[in-house]
Formats: structure tokens, C-alpha cells, sequence
């Protein structure tokens, strides 16, 4: 009975992910729908292409390099060092690694955290569209989907890591794991990529870049929803045992747990998500003026704002810490924008940076003194613990990163198009190939009717 009863767990934890992974799929093709959406047309196929080729690139790093860290930097470098045994399991040449019939998880697990990998550098493409290199972009994508997220991850996400056990850090739902480190990288980055052309008046003031394909940018916005509520499956362990974990649960029901392995269900994280949505969307609406963009932007805003405490919150706290949220975030963008001068063309740093440090921050408070973990001799969840979480994730391994890597980029010569090339469009040289490859075909088509020859195709 024993051993049927962990196939039936092996299996069912093997296909819960499979199947968390395919709808996180969504929030992919909702980005890249959303990019082309408020990119002019002059830029849709560089726009598209550079987000596609996030997925080999980040996928092959984070096999070779981006699962170790995860299982060999939770207590690393200020509280231990490398955890090699954990570490050396997670290799690329590890058994566990490759088809394995002993071992159903690993390789499942692995594609859950990837395509978080795939959505903290999705978020950073947002704020650089119509004037960042591909190549220049690739980097990025490669430096925080397999390097300083999952640095992150391992430090405020593992069930051991330091910032849980010491500082009493918090985050069931990634407003600070994923979000604000990718808003803050997002911001170092166009701190030195700079405006598009045309994004400020001679006098400073910003002007309006409306989105090309309103449809295609709300499409792109409902995808993104959707894959995020998988992301919140994603972030469950679906069914474990008390002697699982050491023992450290107490009574002897299986329960399904969050990232930290406290007991949660799907029935609580799901009147959550919904009511943070609405809460964010319903907030964006009223401070905007209506505004649709923002009114669509202010409910993944919602989400990621309550995102830290979903698994502990009320329903109707979740709506409300989803409302505050937005409106402090649609705030901060605009002074930003107006006072440095900096162009973020989707919002990407306010609706993810902001909304994520903003979640972190209520966190502290509203769940002051709830335990960080069910582990014994962890800190419990505190004002401060959570605030300097913030500055790690959005400032230490987000915004100074960013920053550094985007200096030596423009240094280089390698990090922004030529002005010209700007000004025609990213598309234009292979729009321009196809539209000389179609005049060839109509002239040689023309030339067979006039001639009697065979015609072109």
C-alpha cells in the first residue's frame, strides 16, 4: 500500500507541474503579444524575435548553470558557504539531470522555475522596446533568467534560505522574487539605454506613445493573467507528508504547501489571486481616469502588490493591499518619468519594480509576526526583515546589475541601435528584403505572361 501510494504521489506531483508549466507557457506568448502590441509597426518583428530567442538562450544557461545555484546559494556566501551536496544533484551531469524512471520530479520542477527564468527576463525586454540591440538584450535576458534571479530565488525562496531564516523574509508569490528584481534590473538598464527618440519634448516634458494594436495588447494582457495563475500553482507543492519535511508539520493529514512548505490549499490561493486582480483593476480605473492601458496593467499590478502575502491574507485584505498598491505605483511612474526623464515604454518597472517592493513593505506589516516557515528557529515575518528584502531584490541584485552591465555595453558600443536605424524602424532592412524579393517575383511573372514563358513559382 505503501509503495503504491508514492507512485500515485510520484506521478501526480510529476503531471501537477507538467501541467503548471504549459499554462506559464501563457504568460510568454501574452508578453510577446503585448510587446508587439504597444511597439510601432516599423519594430513587430524585432520585437517578436527578441523575445523568442529568450527561450533557447535562458533554457540551455539554466540547465548548465542557473538549477545549480538555486540548490547551492541558499545559505551562500553570509551564512555558510555552497551547499555542495544539493548542489552537485542539480548538475548538468547528474543523473537526476536526464531520463531518469527513478527520479519523475526533478526534470519537471526544473521547467516550473525555467519559465520564471523566461518571465524575469520577459519583463525586462517590456521597458526597452524600439531601440535596445537584440544582442545587447540577449545578455540581459541570460544575466537575470540563469544568474540574479535565481540568486534571488535561493536566498528569499528556498525553504532554507538565508533571508527566510534570518531576516524573516517572506514572499509566497514572487512580488519581490520574480517582480521587483526584474522591474529594478528593468530600471538600471534604461537609466543608461535612454528615451526613444521622440519620447520627450525639447523642454522635457513626455509625450504619449500610444499602443499600435489595442487588441493585441489585450489579448496579451489576459494571457498574462492566465499563466499567472498558473505561476500560483506553480509556486504549491502539491501534495506532501508530514515525515516529508522532517516532521515539522504538525498532525499527520498530507497537505498540499507553499514555497516554504506551510500548509495551503488551491481553494485559498485562488480567492486570492481573483481578488487582488480586481482590487488592482478596479483601483487602476479610478485613478487613471479610465485610461485602458493602465486600467489592464493595473490588474497584474494588483496581483503582484499582494503576491507576498496571498497564501496568509484574507480575501478581502488581498483586494485591498491589491488597490493600494496601483495607486501608489501609477503615482511613482509618472513622477519618475517626469523628473528623470526616463522612458519605461510598458510600464514594466512601475507595474512590476513598484508593485513588488510596495507588496514586500505591506507584507511586513500586515503579517507581522506570522511565521516565515513551519521550521523551528526561523525569524518570523517583521516590518524590516521584509524592507531590506526589498532593497536586495529590487537594488542589489536588480537595479545595480542592470546598471553595471548596461555601463559597459554602451562603453562598448553594443548596448543601443544607430539613431538612423531608430528612426526607419528595426523591421525595415527585412521588410525591405521582402518587399525587393516581391518585386522580383511580380516582375518575372509579368515578364512569362508577356512572353509565354513559365511563370515565376
Amino acid at each position: 500500500m505503501d509503495g503504491n501510494l508514492n507512485a500515485l504521489t510520484t506521478v501526480f506531483t510529476e503531471f501537477y507541474y507538467w501541467v503548471t508549466v504549459v499554462f506559464m507557457f501563457l504568460i510568454h506568448v501574452g508578453f510577446c503579444m503585448y510587446e508587439v502590441g504597444a511597439s510601432r509597426h516599423r519594430n513587430h518583428m524585432h520585437t517578436l524575435m527578441k523575445n523568442i530567442m529568450i527561450i533557447p538562450l535562458v533554457t540551455v544557461t539554466f540547465f548548465f548553470f542557473g538549477w545549480w545555484i538555486y540548490w547551492a546559494f541558499p545559505s551562500f556566501p553570509f551564512f555558510g558557504g555552497l551547499n555542495y551536496e544539493a548542489g552537485a544533484a542539480n548538475l548538468p551531469w547528474s543523473q537526476n539531470m536526464a531520463t531518469n524512471l527513478s527520479d519523475r520530479i526533478t526534470g519537471v520542477f526544473w521547467a516550473a522555475f525555467l519559465l520564471f527564468s523566461w518571465t524575469a527576463a520577459s519583463i525586462v525586454s517590456g521597458a526597452v522596446i524600439e531601440r535596445i540591440r537584440s544582442s545587447a538584450l540577449w545578455v540581459h535576458a541570460v544575466m537575470i533568467g540563469s544568474v540574479f534571479w535565481i540568486i534571488d530565488a535561493a536566498w528569499g525562496w528556498h525553504a532554507e534560505g538565508w533571508m527566510v531564516k534570518y531576516l524573516g523574509y517572506h514572499d509566497a508569490y514572487a512580488s519581490g522574487v520574480i517582480h521587483a528584481i526584474a522591474g529594478g534590473y528593468a530600471l538600471g538598464v534604461i537609466m543608461v539605454l535612454g528615451p526613444r527618440l521622440g519620447k520627450f519634448a525639447a523642454d522635457g516634458t513626455p509625450r504619449d506613445i500610444p499602443p499600435h494594436n489595442p487588441w493585441m495588447l489585450t489579448i496579451g494582457i489576459f494571457l498574462i493573467y492566465s499563466g499567472f495563475w498558473g505561476f500560483y500553482a506553480a509556486c504549491n507543492i502539491p501534495v506532501i507528508s508530514p515525515e516529508g519535511i522532517g516532521g515539522m508539520l504538525t498532525g499527520d493529514t498530507w497537505t498540499a504547501t507553499n514555497i516554504y512548505l506551510a500548509p495551503t490549499s488551491l481553494s485559498a490561493i485562488t480567492f486570492n489571486f481573483l481578488m487582488s486582480l480586481s482590487g488592482g483593476l478596479m483601483a487602476a480605473y479610478v485613478v487613471s481616469k479610465g485610461d485602458a492601458f493602465w486600467t489592464f496593467s493595473g490588474g497584474l499590478a494588483g496581483i503582484i502588490t499582494a503576491s507576498a502575502g496571498n497564501d496568509l491574507y484574507h480575501p478581502i485584505q488581498a483586494m485591498l493591499v491589491g488597490a493600494v498598491g496601483v495607486v501608489v505605483v501609477y503615482k511613482l511612474h509618472y513622477w519618475v518619468e517626469r523628473t528623470f526623464k526616463l522612458d519605461d515604454a510598458v510600464g514594466a518597472v512601475a507595474v512590476h519594480g513598484y508593485s513588488g517592493v510596495v507588496g514586500l513593505i505591506i507584507a511586513g506589516f500586515l503579517l507581522w509576526g506570522a511565521p516565515s516557515s513551519p521550521y523551528e528557529g526561523f525569524a518570523t515575518v517583521n516590518p524590516v526583515g521584509q524592507v531590506v528584502g526589498a532593497v536586495i531584490m529590487f537594488g542589489v541584485l536588480g537595479w545595480l546589475p542592470g546598471f553595471v552591465i548596461a555601463k559597459m555595453q554602451a562603453a562598448a558600443g553594443v548596448l543601443r541601435i544607430p539613431v538612423e536605424v531608430e528612426l526607419q524602424g528595426l523591421d525595415y532592412a527585412e521588410h525591405h528584403a521582402y518587399e525587393d524579393a516581391k518585386a522580383e517575383i511580380i516582375a518575372a511573372d509579368k515578364a512569362a505572361l508577356n512572353g509565354g514563358g513559365v511563370p515565376a513559382e
